[in-house]
């Protein structure tokens, strides 16, 4: 019907118009209420109540679910959080429209979660990572967005995820359709383990021809001891790695503080961005991913004409992380889009003397070994986060040889990268695939 639509009043949960102008799913199996396969879990602990105990965090990502995040003392959590026992989902209530939603495993070894997520559990009638899969449909994922709720923020809450409609085949054809599901997503794999090695070659390859052989400390429990008139910071980390740069000492090129190289550096906006596509799209740390900039999922701001000639990006900008988790900060990609984009607080943007400094080289550099270490040993942990301001930034040291070098280093690099992207997209094809299976063997398009 082009102009009406009829619903008996028997189906009306909640009274929004978007929610029952969306087509119902069909299914060759029984259409239930999720409901009635489900239960909320939030068993909350107040992990403050153990200061000196270290407690893993998890944390859920629109693109791989469920992570180990972080580790952190309870005395330095003052909320109470969630616990999340293996085959519990939880949930970004916010951002689940956009895939925020994840299973955890055996393979994750953290066991909290913050309160702002929802977590529940699956009955006996329901496999959870068959539901887990279902959620990750293209087709199911339309259902998520019209029936999420709010004029500003979209929403799903406990109570509206319990009242959607999903297929529920018998329990032995979940397991069928997923043990099909892992069979196809096994290449997705091996594209990435492959991808994964190539990412191995480049920094070899750049160590090689830079000549630098580092020697990465182990860290073995007990004390241990240093000469204190080596010490010009008091900090663990610093002190632990602080012998691994020795290495960058014999590089075959000479070694300069990227200072010397750079014209300008400038912290991004702190203002609020949103995820309506509205105004300009700003940049934020999870934008940066494996040396290049990845801008499948963005947030959006209005500028003013004075705030656009001062944070819009130019090609050939060097941006770097200075805030995530330990593994994450310090992570550079190159400005090359042509569209107007800004950038946010978490970000640095660099400028540099491209007539003495590739921008190419140098991102490279920074996200090889040779960088790793030298954030490794200055980045400071708080709350999980870890940092590196623009002074300390200016202070790392890389082998700088001429500008004709540096760019054929670069290209190299460059298709040695084009290569392992090819296969990263080969992944991300059969993952597509797999998940694309499983919607038509449940669902009727």
């Amino acid at each position: 019907m082009k102009w009406f639509k009829t619903i008996p009043f028997s189906d009306v949960v909640l009274w929004d118009v978007k929610r029952y102008s969306f087509e119902k799913i069909q299914s060759k199996y029984p259409i239930v209420k999720l409901g009635m396969h489900i239960q909320e879990e939030s068993h909350k602990v107040k992990l403050a109540d153990y200061p000196d105990e270290e407690f893993g965090i998890l944390g859920v990502s629109n693109k791989i679910g469920i992570f180990d995040a972080y580790k952190e003392k309870g005395a330095n959590i003052n909320q109470s959080y969630k616990t999340m026992e293996q085959g519990w989902l939880a949930y970004n209530p916010y951002r689940v429209n956009v895939g925020s939603i994840g299973l955890r495993t055996e393979e994750h070894a953290n066991e909290y979660i913050s309160p702002a997520y929802v977590v529940f559990s699956c009955k006996e009638t329901l496999i959870p990572d068959f539901l887990f899969k279902l959620f990750k449909t293209e087709r199911f994922n339309k259902v998520i967005n019209a029936s999420t709720t709010g004029s500003v923020r979209q929403n799903l809450t406990i109570d509206i995820l319990k009242s959607l409609d999903i297929p529920l085949p018998p329990i032995d054809v979940q397991q069928k359709i997923l043990d099909k599901y892992y069979s196809e997503s096994r290449k997705s794999k091996e594209f990435a383990k492959e991808s994964n090695q190539i990412g191995f070659e480049i920094d070899a390859f750049l160590l090689k021809e830079l000549g630098i052989n580092l020697t990465i400390k182990e860290r073995k429990s007990g004390l241990s001891f240093t000469q204190f008139s080596t010490i010009d910071r008091w900090s663990v980390d610093y002190l632990f790695n602080l012998s691994s740069i020795d290495g960058l000492q014999n590089a075959k090129y000479p070694l300069h503080p990227i200072s010397r190289y750079i014209i300008e550096s400038q912290y991004g906006l702190s203002s609020k961005a949103s995820p309506e596509p509205v105004g300009t799209p700003m940049l934020r740390m999870n934008n940066i991913n494996n040396s290049e900039l990845d801008i499948s999922d963005l947030k959006y701001i209005t500028l003013s004409k004075n705030e656009k000639k001062k944070y819009l990006l130019e090609k050939g900008d060097l941006l770097f992380n200075r805030t995530n988790s330990k593994e994450l900060v310090g992570k550079t990609a190159v400005f090359k889009e042509d569209e107007e984009y800004t950038f946010a607080s978490y970000l640095i943007r660099l400028k540099l003397n491209n007539l003495k400094l590739d921008v190419d080289y140098i991102n490279f550099l920074f996200n090889s070994p040779i960088g790793r270490v030298q954030i490794d040993l200055i980045s400071r942990q708080v709350l999980g986060q870890a940092n590196v301001n623009a002074q300390e930034l200016k202070e790392f040291v890389f082998p700088i040889p001429d500008i004709e070098t540096q760019k054929k280093i670069a290209n190299e690099a460059l298709l040695m990268k084009e290569k392992q992207n090819s296969l990263l997209a080969q992944s991300e094809e059969q993952k597509i695939n797999a998940i694309t299976n499983v919607q038509n063997a449940v669902l009727s398009i």
